[in-house]
């Protein structure tokens, strides 16, 4: 009988390529001043690669949260029951920092050592919404300085305590945010939920929110019109008497992806909460959560990026076409390198908004303006980018690229998320304007740091003048937002690229990005560009 099942030029698993070799990440992380966090970074990234954890991802992904609402005895538990590999990400998580690391340890660049980690930890993204909630709840809850201080030690210290339980009894909580409805979502100020002050310092919660994520947190930031207007309002799942809040998970969201992490409708039902900050001013107290959530939803789609680009150049490595491998096929050396500056610019500017808020923490004024117009443009474009380099990649894949065992589906289902969450792309760019209307020296702070490449390119040079054209046409800002924010993003990048990055990245960027020689999708590079050393950073070793 013929042999009719002899595998051959299939590409060997994508085991042990550890995603902190990328040099754009070191690279940026250095620049941002974290060169301390290098070992720690590669450690992490080393962990992504193992079999062992990208087993985790898988499973916490494909088995996905049941919520529980009574016990077998008709009690109400409202409870969500994880594979046991989702708690395993979670333990990895907590114990290498990026739930916490910026809040315990003070040395300069903290913030941006925390987002590289986050960016090679890339096995399975559902895991991180809590995490990346708990680091960015707790500036938001120093605004109650006496929670804060019973609180804070248990959320930043490096353990993993998922066992429900009154929260100062824990060895360790984690944090969520409860503020969107169904008739308001980005419109928090249409809020409806009601909190009614008891004359002991509680408040009494009732209404319902629509999109509350990672609901066995162990304690959530929630919004509600207090007699004061809207106010934030720390709401726990155990109340310090042992009993039950009156917390009841409606159900879970059937999601595109991100299935490893739960998230859920919540009715608060006479629950009980205490006020953080001031009543009526919670949003204010709120956004400095969102700020940090949106700085990790920027570094989250440089993260797709390079997982996408690492898949593809390995399968491009590997796989052999037309007598010859993919990875030295003209066209396809077109796409892998498009995709190639596409991520390393992604990394550059999230990795510079990470060092911005690492220095604005520090109290650098304009290092916080930047971050102030510069977070929410950066926000906009990397997420818009994400979902169309992860088609991209996926397609280098040709078939396999489809099938949920070789990863690339995953990536794809992931990579729309980021822009959705934390404000969509309008939210995003009406964000940035505005900054520019509250804050007039962040135009001038962003602008100054765009003026700093002035002089190293013509294309570049042009680009910069378009922005500021942009800036002074009143009469069309708010429906040019959007533009404005990608010119704004593409310029930080290219700033980077100019001034710290590889030659022939920073070229083939000016080229596309800034002069526009580019087709409407991935892989119409001009030709006369030197694609060499552009894959050769990319490359999976």
């Amino acid at each position: 009988m013929a042999d009719t099942h002899t595998v051959f030029n299939q590409v060997p698993p994508f085991v042990g390529h550890n995603p902190a070799d990328h040099p754009a990440l070191s690279e940026a992380l250095v620049r941002e001043g974290g060169e301390w966090g290098l070992g720690e970074v590669q450690a992490l990234g080393a962990l992504a690669g193992t079999e062992e954890a990208m087993r985790w991802g898988e499973l916490a992904d494909r088995n996905r949260p049941v919520l529980h609402t009574h016990d077998k005895f008709g009690n109400r538990v409202d409870e969500v029951e994880y594979d046991p590999a989702y708690h395993r990400l979670m333990a990895t998580a907590t114990e290498h920092g990026l739930h916490s690391g910026p809040w315990t340890d003070h040395r300069p660049g903290a913030h941006a050592v925390r987002a590289a980690k986050l960016a090679v930890w890339n096995v399975e993204a559902g895991h991180l919404c809590p995490i990346s909630m708990t680091y960015a709840v707790v500036p938001a809850l120093r605004h109650a300085p006496d929670l804060a201080a019973v609180y804070e030690p248990l959320l930043t210290t490096r353990d993993y305590d998922p066992v429900l339980g009154v929260p100062s009894g824990k060895r360790a909580l984690t944090a969520g945010m409860s503020m969107t409805e169904k008739q308001g979502g980005s419109d928090v100020r249409a809020n409806q939920t009601t909190a009614t002050p008891n004359g002991d310092g509680t408040y009494t919660l009732v209404g319902h929110k629509w999109f509350t994520s990672a609901p066995m947190s162990d304690f959530f930031l929630a919004l509600a019109q207090a007699p004061g207007g809207l106010s934030c309002f720390f709401v726990p799942r155990v109340l310090p008497d042992g009993t039950r809040n009156r917390m009841r998970l409606q159900r879970l969201k059937d999601k595109l992806g991100n299935h490893g992490n739960a998230s859920s409708e919540i009715e608060y039902d006479d629950a009980t909460g205490w006020l953080v900050g001031e009543e009526g001013r919670g949003v204010r107290t709120i956004i400095e959560m969102v700020s940090l959530t949106r700085l990790d939803c920027a570094v989250a789609s440089a993260s797709v990026m390079m997982t996408g680009l690492s898949r593809a150049m390995h399968h491009a490595q590997h796989r052999s076409a037309f007598g010859d491998y993919l990875i030295d096929q003209p066209l396809m050396r077109n796409v892998l390198a498009d995709l190639a500056i596409e991520a390393e610019a992604a990394i550059a500017v999230s990795m510079r908004m990470a060092g911005a808020t690492d220095a604005a923490e520090r109290g650098d004024e304009r290092e916080g303006l930047i971050r102030r117009i510069g977070l929410p443009a950066t926000k906009y474009w990397t997420c818009k980018r994400a979902p169309a380099f992860a088609a991209e990649a996926m397609e280098c894949l040709g078939g396999n690229g489809y099938i949920e065992d070789f990863g690339m589906a995953r990536v794809y289902r992931e990579a729309p998320l980021a822009g959705i969450w934390e404000g969509s792309g309008n939210v995003s760019a009406l964000d940035m304007l505005r900054a520019m209307a509250t804050a007039p020296k962040s135009v001038e702070a962003i602008t100054d740091e765009l003026d700093s490449a002035l002089g190293l390119d013509e294309r570049y040079d042009a680009h910069v003048a378009s922005i500021k054209k942009q800036i002074g046409d009143m009469d069309n800002i708010v429906v040019g937002a959007r533009r404005l924010a990608e010119s704004l993003c593409v310029g930080l990048q290219g700033s980077l690229l100019l001034r710290h990055g590889h030659p022939a990245v920073a070229e083939a960027f000016a080229a596309t990005r800034l002069a526009r020689d580019w087709g409407s999708a991935f892989g119409t590079l001009p030709a006369g560009l030197d694609l060499s050393p552009i894959l050769e950073r990319a490359l999976v070793k």
